[in-house]
Order: C-alpha cells, then sequence, then structure tokens
C-alpha cells in the first residue's frame, strides 16, 4: 500500500498562523461581547491598511521601524540573549541621526549616509554597554537593558532642550532639513504622499544581512553555538566573551538604525518625555516572526497592517481602537506560549503518523 503524499508545513510558519488566527478569533469575540460586527470591525481594521496606494505605504513607513526592532530582538534571541532594551537604543539612534542632521551641512546622499552611520553606532553603543556588563561580570541583560533604556530616556530628556530645542516647543527637537530628511519625492509621489521613505529599503538590506550572518558564516555559527551552549564554546575553543558583546553590539546597532528610520524617515523630529513603544513591538514581531529574519519581516508588516487599519475601522465603525490594541496584545501572547502550540501540532503530527 502506498502511502497517502503530506504537505510539509513549517513548524514555525504554523505556530505563528495559529498564533494570529488565535488572537483575532479572541479579537472577533471581544467585538462581539461589546455589541459590534466582527466582520464589518474586521473589513475595515484590513481595509485601513492597505485599501489604497498611500495607506499601504503608511503601512510599510509603520512597519519600517518594526522590521529593525524585531530583527535586534531577534538577533540576541539567536545568540541565547535577550535583548529588552531596544527602545532605548532606538531612541539613542535615533538622537545621532537627529544630531547630525541638525548640524551639519552636506549634499543629502553623504548626509544621510552619515546619519545612518551614526544611528547605528549610537545604538551599537547602548548594545555594547550591556553585553560588556554580561560578559565580564555576568550582569543578566534584562537588567541592564531596562535600565539603558531608562538612560537613553534621560539622555534625550537633558540634550534635546539644551542643544536642539525646537523653535516654539521645548519638549520636540528642530525639525530636520529637507537633506537630512530620509523621505524623497519620488518615492513619497509613488505612494501617494504616505510616509513611506528610504528606511524601508534600510530594514529590507538589514534583514538580508542578518539572514547572511545567522545562516552562511562562522561568526554566526559561532554566535548561535554560544547561545546554545555557552561552556561547550568555550570548551572548543571559540571566544565567547567577545561573541556575547559583540551580539549585543549588533543588536543594539540594528535597533538603533530603526531609531533613524523613525526619528528622520517615519517623523521629522525627537520628542522628550517618550520612550518610543516600537522598541517592545519588536519583541513581539520576534516572537510571531519565530526570530528568524524572513519571519520578523513577515510579522513586521502584520502588525504595520494592525496599527494603521485600527484607526479607519474606529473611524468607520463604533468600535473603539482600543479593541486593536487589544488584538495586538492577544496575538502577542498566543505567540508568546509558543511552546503549548508546539507540543499540540506535535501530538498531532504523531496521531497522523500513527494512523497512516
Amino acid at each position: 500500500m502506498s502511502k497517502r503524499p503530506s504537505i510539509h508545513v513549517p513548524k514555525e510558519l504554523a505556530v505563528g498562523l495559529i498564533s494570529i488566527a488565535l488572537g483575532l478569533a479572541a479579537g472577533a469575540v471581544l467585538m462581539a461581547v461589546t455589541g459590534n460586527n466582527p466582520f464589518a470591525g474586521y473589513r475595515h481594521l484590513f481595509r485601513g491598511g492597505l485599501m489604497s496606494i498611500e495607506r499601504v505605504g503608511n503601512t510599510l513607513a509603520t512597519a519600517t521601524p518594526l522590521i529593525m526592532t524585531g530583527l535586534a530582538v531577534a538577533f540576541a534571541f539567536n545568540t541565547g540573549l535577550f535583548n529588552i532594551g531596544a527602545s532605548g537604543q532606538l531612541l539613542f539612534g535615533g538622537l545621532c541621526a537627529t544630531a547630525v542632521g541638525l548640524t551639519l551641512n552636506l549634499p543629502k546622499p553623504l548626509l544621510l549616509t552619515v546619519m545612518l552611520i551614526a544611528a547605528t553606532v549610537g545604538g551599537g553603543l547602548w548594545g555594547f554597554v550591556p553585553g560588556l556588563l554580561k560578559a565580564r561580570f555576568n550582569v543578566h541583560e534584562v537588567v541592564s537593558t531596562i535600565m539603558m533604556n531608562w538612560i537613553g530616556y534621560w539622555v534625550v530628556y537633558y540634550t534635546v532642550p539644551a542643544y536642539f530645542k525646537g523653535q516654539f516647543l521645548e519638549t520636540e527637537s528642530r525639525k530636520i532639513p529637507e537633506a537630512a530628511s530620509l523621505k524623497v519625492p519620488w518615492l513619497t509621489d509613488l505612494f501617494d504622499g504616505s510616509y513611506i521613505n528610504l528606511g524601508l529599503f534600510v530594514a529590507l538590506g538589514a534583514v538580508l544581512v542578518v539572514a547572511v550572518i545567522l545562516n552562511k558564516t562562522v561568526l554566526g555559527f559561532e554566535l548561535k553555538a554560544a547561545g546554545f551552549n555557552r561552556y561547550a564554546s568555550e570548551y572548543a575553543g571559540m571566544k565567547v566573551h567577545r561573541n556575547i558583546i559583540l551580539s549585543m553590539t549588533i543588536s543594539g546597532a540594528l535597533a538603533g538604525l530603526g531609531g533613524a528610520a523613525l526619528y528622520v524617515g517615519y517623523a521629522s523630529n525627537v520628542q522628550i518625555g517618550v520612550l518610543p513603544v516600537q522598541g517592545f513591538d519588536g519583541i513581539a514581531v520576534s516572537l510571531l516572526g519565530s526570530n528568524t529574519p524572513l519571519g520578523v519581516l513577515s510579522a513586521a508588516v502584520f502588525f504595520g497592517i494592525l496599527h494603521s487599519g485600527k484607526g479607519f475601522m474606529n473611524a468607520m465603525t463604533e468600535i473603539p481602537p482600543q479593541i486593536g490594541d487589544t488584538i495586538i496584545a492577544t496575538i502577542i501572547y498566543f505567540a508568546a506560549t509558543s511552546v503549548l502550540i508546539e507540543k499540540f501540532l506535535d501530538r498531532i503530527r504523531r496521531k497522523i503518523a500513527r494512523e497512516v
């Protein structure tokens, strides 16, 4: 007897899709309980992010910093570290990019290059410190990265009013000049005036680079090996302390680039007193994307659709935008409990295998 053909679905993809389905189902129940039509709600939610070329551009612009922070968290996860400091790294990287854009007078291509380098260095520095503390003194990276978040917060809180104060408000920096903006006319016109900017191409390039580093290089193998088993890596002669520092530095640099995409791409200035939520959303993006570069890209675009569409859903129905946030939070919850979903899928596979 010949075996029945089977379709193999990667476990990570299946877990992500199930997490999304469960989150959307929970959101539908919440809409129904509050007296709203879930089908109308979801129709307007997804139309809000995709109904026109302008909204598609805004969705991609919203997703761009999420791609970078998701990559930052995923890179650290792959090397056995938990970077919860992407918000601080994003903020400080954005401050560095903004400071360069407001200070230097250079041709736009050269200025943007210097700004992106500054954002990378700034974010990398904010990741280097927790990496050094982890490698030398075994300070847990969760604690040190949280502390770096607030150090970045207060550095920005002091620096912006002292050196880059806006024309009318002390709570925000001056607006960057056109030459320092990642927005370019041809791309804005292509998407009918949306917020899309060159940061998207930087993010796509980062996805490719991270994928190559993790999967095709000796460095990536050593970084992942140190994450899987630090002591075995030391026994094999790998420089584990150096790899921990390097991993956190690269992770911070990725988040710092996201800061450039956010503050000189999507926005045009830096506001004080705000710790960007994109850093924390990056944790959810990484979890939903199974800590893989392509998964992070897909998850970030999906979150971009939800963030862009919830306002339109509220405008077209009586469903409050907080329900959109609840849907996102529920998806995050199911992604965080992916181990239970994996066990459930393994049980189903074993049952099918016995029947075959």
